[in-house]
């Protein structure tokens, strides 16, 4: 079994098993200041997502779970409750900004810029403003980005600053049999047929 995580084929046969690294998130040294990553998937927001986190948060605004209410509003109808967006903008950066992160440090400058509605569509970009070594952790970087998050109208619903504490390469320590966390020697291992 080849382990190397390359793409070439020379020399392998028809039917060789071969263990390649996936997509396994950006470490300290990989982050630059200005670079602007676009998140894959954008994800619809439904009216469950919605009473479901207004439920389980306690939410008691009308706006979010009573129909008759919110109608009457200037909005017409009930909108999305704000938490449930950053956490939804926050869930999608993770493949882009933090997989390999210890901690996350902050949240600042949290805006809503405009509302989400039942049947949106929520895409979300982040952009990095500042990186740091740590002072006080040397296996870690400190990195600032401004997550922007909008609808399938190309309208900002949202933006915030979110700071991680990061991985750096050399002690995380990447391979294809150890994503991410995966522990050592669950699935496909080197050296099987």
């Amino acid at each position: 079994m080849r382990t190397d995580g390359g793409d070439e084929t020379d020399g392998a046969s028809d039917g060789e098993t071969r263990l390649v690294a996936g997509w396994q998130g950006r470490y300290y040294e990989d982050f630059r200041v200005g670079d602007v990553y676009k998140h894959p998937f954008g994800r619809t927001v439904t009216e469950t997502d919605n009473v479901w986190l207004t439920n389980v948060t306690m939410n008691l605004n009308p706006m979010h779970f009573n129909e008759a209410y919110a109608r009457e509003t200037e909005f017409g109808e009930r909108l999305v409750d704000g938490t449930f967006v950053i956490a939804l903008a926050v869930g999608m950066s993770v493949i882009d900004v933090s997989v390999n992160a210890t901690a996350n440090l902050g949240y600042d400058r949290i805006r809503h810029h405009a509302p989400v509605y039942h049947g949106d569509t929520i895409f979300a970009e982040s952009e990095v403003l500042e990186k740091r070594e740590s002072s006080s952790r040397e296996h870690v970087g400190i990195v600032t980005t401004e997550l922007r998050a909008y609808n399938q109208d190309g309208t900002k619903v949202l933006s915030l600053e979110r700071t991680p504490m990061v991985l750096k390469r050399e002690h995380a320590k990447p391979s294809a049999s150890t994503p991410p966390g995966w522990p050592e020697g669950i699935g496909t291992q080197p050296g099987e047929e």
